[in-house]
């Protein structure tokens, strides 16, 4: 699910929620002072080198050819 952040606009209070975007929109309905603030997507970059998903038979094949 998307993360969203949404801030108080009376207290100036931000915070990020994870919800579907319906659920935002209630969230909205439900309290008029609470705006969603526009920001960035947030990116998971790849974790891990590219050793680690490879397959084993890839891998012995890397060590043939050193």
């Amino acid at each position: 699910m998307p993360s969203y952040t949404l801030k108080d606009i009376k207290h100036n209070h931000t915070w990020d929620i994870v919800c579907s975007w319906d659920e935002l929109q209630s969230i909205l309905d439900e309290m008029p002072d609470v705006v969603q603030v526009l920001s960035a997507p947030r990116v998971v970059a790849s974790v891990g080198s590219l050793n680690s998903k490879v397959p084993d038979g890839f891998k012995d094949v890397l060590n043939r050819i050193k």
